[in-house]
């Protein structure tokens, strides 16, 4: 399977109120180019890998080449295309794998099974943490990652977000939102989670999608066509 490092060697750093830096590495992973997040807390060696599509042993060099722990595994939602390395990561690292509680049944589904068979990719195993709306998923004992439940590309799509920067999943892209025609998918809802949970956040914030190139939140509330055409109707 296709697998790089998109930036190597940068990394977005940001401080939060107690100046502890965070720091996210993104990997392009799988056949259908996913970004993969490593967002680690450099003081205490800790790291939470969020959507592992593939690839799970470049993941693992990238977290071993920092000297990192991975505690937590993240998924934003259950399609297998962002979840394709869960188990091989799981095995290795031990980490809790943790995805909103309405797309946790998708990851053992017979549909996913059937669409990781025709990818190439493993079937996830069950989550080990049903996540809600507003939870702190710890990485570390100074920094966590808020959930945000963003449905509409799937009943229980999520964000993760901290200060700085929003990790998206397939909610929200450059110029572009997520599919909403796949099962469990609503257009309407889509574009309500991305005006409501995502547009509600600071100008200034950094949008790390589930493919493509990083955006923010100024720029697509001026510049994405879909949910500008919202607005209209």
């Amino acid at each position: 399977m296709k697998a790089y490092i998109k930036s190597p060697g940068a990394f977005n750093a940001y401080l939060n109120e107690n100046l502890v830096t965070v720091e996210v590495e993104s990997l392009c992973v799988g056949p259908l180019d996913v970004n993969c997040y490593i967002v680690g807390c450099p003081q205490h060696q800790s790291c939470a890998i969020v959507d592992p599509g593939d690839s799970g042993k470049m993941i693992m060099d990238a977290v071993a080449s920092r000297g990192w722990t991975v505690t937590r595994i993240l998924n934003t939602h259950g399609h297998v295309d962002h979840t394709g390395a869960n188990r091989m990561l799981k095995q290795i690292t031990g980490a809790p794998l943790a995805i909103h509680r309405l797309d946790g049944p998708m990851l053992t589904h017979p549909s996913m099974k059937d669409m990781a068979a025709y990818l190439g990719l493993a079937l996830s195993p069950e989550a080990d943490i049903l996540l809600d709306d507003g939870e702190d998923v710890a990485i570390c004992p100074c920094q966590s990652l808020k959930v945000i439940h963003t449905p509409g590309h799937s009943p229980g799509g999520a964000c993760f977000y901290h200060e700085g920067f929003l990790i998206a999943g397939d909610t929200i892209f450059r110029m572009s939102v997520g599919r909403s025609d796949l099962p469990g998918g609503d257009h309407d809802t889509l574009i309500k989670s991305i005006r409501q949970r995502i547009f509600t956040l600071p100008d200034e914030t950094i949008i790390y999608p589930g493919h493509g190139d990083p955006t923010t939140v100024e720029f697509e509330k001026g510049n994405n066509p879909f949910v500008m055409s919202a607005f209209f109707r």
